[in-house]
């Protein structure tokens, strides 16, 4: 399906998603009516403060999400298709095959008594049992090699690679299957500067290389104007505010968006100047507030913000930058408060 805004190919069409826990406390809204498009050959950056729901969302597009989390409503189309009736069969061959996720610390999520070749042949064999094992063997070789790696390398165990290898290896086993979508969950977290640049440079390589997607769910807000085509800002479980990267950073119309660009470091700061720190806490997702989740905290906030819950519109017509803020809409003039 074509994007009418943009004319891009839709791979991936999110509608009202939502997630929900079920605490002690209460359900807990992780991700509340969540709708946004992943365009084929693309890499999104997906932001925002620790526990805003980036990793929940990026489980929820795998159906990764467990007990005593649920999918509470929504739907998924990847490719035409609402994976959202699939049976857990059909998912098992969705994951790997259409759709791969990198963890953040991929030690973790590779098994320790498996050499790398190992990795590569299960996942093959498991999407393609009548591959014969020879066939599977000489594509990792081929694999890996794409990827940076020595041939000679396939016979070592996870513990005997650096970070960054590891990381590869987990974008490897994203890429064997061709995968149409990766899921990189704070893939660069724990490597240093240069192996972080590395792998960058090898997702944009891939991108270009493979039309492959790419979500890139981080808290460095730097890393997404590196690298991604455009940006998804999450608040407290909702989408803040989507748009192409340069747009948004140039002129955010969020003002959690400007709050987080504001709060970047920059070498070019003036001594005298202090760097900006955003008020107030995340909210508590058992009793969000009322309204807009971010009115507590905004500076720009007005009567109709702790009234009514905003929706995420065009911003100035303009269909491919998106916000979710009063600011940017109609305020309704029946509602007291309002303008």
């Amino acid at each position: 399906m074509e994007s009418l805004s943009t004319g891009k190919e839709v791979l991936v069409q999110v509608h009202d998603l939502s997630v929900t826990y079920h605490t002690r406390l209460g359900p807990l809204s992780a991700v509340n009516g969540v709708s946004f498009d992943i365009y084929r050959g693309e890499i999104l950056g997906l932001v925002g403060e620790s526990g805003c729901g980036k990793s929940t969302l990026g489980k929820a597009l795998m159906r990764m999400i467990a007990p005593p989390a649920e999918i509470s409503g929504g739907r998924i189309i990847f490719d035409n298709e609402d994976i959202m009736t699939y049976d857990e069969e059909q998912m098992r061959d969705f994951r790997g095959r259409r759709v791969s996720m990198i963890f953040q610390d991929p030690l973790t999520s590779l098994n320790p008594v498996q050499r790398v070749d190992e990795h590569i042949i299960e996942a093959i064999q498991v999407h393609e049992p009548t591959t014969p094992i020879s066939a599977a063997l000489e594509r990792a070789r081929t694999l890996i090699q794409t990827l940076g790696i020595r041939e000679n390398r396939l016979r070592d165990y996870p513990h005997q690679l650096s970070g960054g290898m590891r990381q590869r290896v987990m974008v490897g086993l994203g890429l064997v299957l061709n995968a149409d979508l990766i899921v990189a969950d704070e893939a660069t977290t724990s490597l240093d500067v240069i192996v972080e640049a590395k792998l960058l440079d090898e997702f944009k390589r891939l991108r270009d290389e493979f039309n492959l997607a790419i979500l890139l769910i981080t808290h460095n807000i730097a890393l997404v104007a590196q690298i991604a085509d455009r940006i998804a800002v999450m608040y407290a479980g909702q989408m803040a505010e989507i748009g192409d990267v340069v747009t948004v950073f140039d002129d955010p119309r969020h003002p959690y968006t400007d709050g987080l660009l504001r709060s970047v470091p920059n070498v070019k700061l003036d001594e005298r100047e202090v760097l900006y720190k955003m008020g107030g806490e995340p909210p508590n997702l058992t009793h969000p507030p009322a309204g807009c989740r971010f009115h507590p905290r905004c500076p720009l906030a007005m009567p109709i913000c702790s009234l009514k819950e905003p929706q995420l519109l065009p911003v100035r017509g303009d269909a491919s930058h998106l916000a979710h803020c009063w600011l940017q809409q109609p305020q309704p003039v029946d509602e007291e408060g309002a303008a």
